[in-house]
């Protein structure tokens, strides 16, 4: 049998970047997957989409190059082609992360990973055979997958998931998108920016209901003008999919409505992947579909530990990424803090992109806070006006008394770039005024950061 220091069960970007750092820290390690190195973000999540929505957008800009002074007589999409390179990005990075397994001479067991009493893990190869290995420390990184309603369920061709909508074979001319969260507002983007005629239905009061109210309602008006229909405080009952398209039926304030189309994306969260993985075997403790786990990921059962979205913090790759690393150090005997789980990014890559982090005005309120809120729309900004992407603005909120910076909510042209301001300047107590009084460069859309921090304080400039 052979014995590691540290194996890592799924590769995707909590448990490779957690194989990583562990390998640097001297341990020795392997990695069990059972599909391709990287897991979901890397091959069927954060960097295809991205791939996609980047096609989406040099679309549009085509379409509106008179805009810009341009001339562009004839162009058209091909829907496979983007398709295509969206796939051929993720292969490439699959292939990087292979290589970083090699150069820090990390085991890579191909398979599927099962925890077993005694600090041991059981590998099933696709000969079906099965191998046994042992760890001093064994970390559960296995992710998540698509959740489905039993009213939605999904059959892979007419209701389908985030992986099927990045790999359909044909562009469906009627989308009907259900949830509101980053993936479906970023699908919805995409394919109605590649001329589907798209529909999202939300649950909630709000589109990307986790975001600060004035941003929901912003990228509301964006995509109502970019065509896409909107409906919130819908719920979709029931689909027939026994004709040729499918019939959804979504109950809504007014009453029932049926509507038509291609295909039906299910974006209604994620499920974590716990089941048959022998948690039971060991008696690790979960609880509402997720593993529970103290501060530094150590499970209730010694040498078990669980990282990422089957963790009860958020399913984000970069907050995975930081479990993992905070774990393995913590194993290593390093100093290791807890993670700030109030100083987390957020971000959504459609267009206009959606940034976050912090408190949003509601949330400091409802906790008691005396606030300065400050705001600064993109369409007073000069390099926005220039790049012909005036859409949003950057909202900043401070506590009254200490000028501590609570939140940081942004809408706009690469604002997903510009929220590591924030995130930096809040992770080391920076007041507003400091803010202020730290240059911003100009024309930048992250002097907007700046203006609305001076709109909080009453010195504003540009307004």
């Amino acid at each position: 049998m052979s014995k590691y220091d540290v194996i890592v069960v799924g590769s995707g970007p909590g448990g490779y970047v957690t194989a990583i750092r562990a390998s640097q820290l001297g341990l020795k390690t392997a990695v069990v997957e059972k599909e391709n190195l990287g897991g979901v973000c890397l091959n069927w999540g954060c960097i295809p989409t991205k791939a996609l929505l980047k096609s989406a957008q040099v679309f549009e800009y085509l379409k509106h190059a008179e805009d810009y002074g341009l001339s562009v007589k004839e162009y058209d999409k091909d829907f496979n082609a983007v398709v295509k390179r969206s796939r051929g990005v993720a292969e490439g990075m699959s292939k990087g992360v292979q290589f970083l397994m090699k150069k820090n001479k990390i085991d890579v067991i191909n398979g599927y990973g099962k925890v077993k009493p005694g600090k041991k893990v059981e590998v099933t190869g696709s000969d079906d055979k099965k191998t046994e290995y042992e760890a001093d420390h064994i970390i559960i990184a296995t992710g998540a997958r698509s959740r489905e309603l039993p009213s939605l369920p999904q059959d892979g061709k007419k209701v389908i998931g985030y992986r099927e909508a990045m790999n359909l074979p044909e562009q469906p001319k009627k989308l009907i998108v259900v949830g509101s969260g980053a993936i479906g507002i970023e699908f919805a983007y995409f394919y109605n920016a590649m001329g589907t005629e798209v529909t999202v239905v939300e649950y909630l009061p709000n589109i990307v209901p986790v975001e600060d109210e004035d941003v929901s309602k912003q990228l509301e008006r964006s995509f109502k003008k970019a065509g896409i229909k909107i409906m919130t405080s819908a719920e979709v009952t029931k689909v027939d999919t026994s004709g040729k398209g499918v019939k959804a039926t979504i109950k809504t304030k007014k009453g029932e409505e049926v509507l038509e189309a291609d295909i039906v994306l299910s974006a209604v969260g994620i499920k974590t992947n716990i089941e048959n993985i022998g948690l039971e075997d060991v008696g690790i403790a979960t609880d509402r579909d997720k593993i529970l786990v103290n501060d530094f990921y150590q499970t209730n059962i010694p040498g078990y530990y669980a990282i990422g979205d089957v963790t009860p913090g958020q399913a984000l790759a970069h907050v995975a990424s930081a479990e993992g690393i905070l774990c393995v150090e913590k194993i290593a005997g390093m100093h290791a803090e807890p993670l700030d789980y109030g100083n987390i990014p957020g971000c959504t890559y459609c267009m206009p992109e959606v940034a976050s982090v912090g408190l949003t005005e509601k949330q400091a309120k409802e906790k008691g806070y005396d606030i300065k809120v400050g705001k600064f729309p993109f369409s007073a900004s000069g390099k926005a006006k220039a790049s012909g992407n005036a859409d949003g603005f950057v909202k900043v909120i401070f506590d009254a008394k200490y000028g501590e910076w609570l939140g940081c909510h942004m809408i706009g042209a690469g604002v997903t770039d510009m929220i590591a301001e924030a995130v930096v300047a809040r992770k080391l107590e920076t007041t507003g005024h400091e803010v202020l009084k730290a240059v911003h460069p100009h024309p930048t859309m992250s002097e907007a950061v700046m203006e609305a921090v001076a709109d909080a304080y009453d010195e504003v400039i540009h307004l």
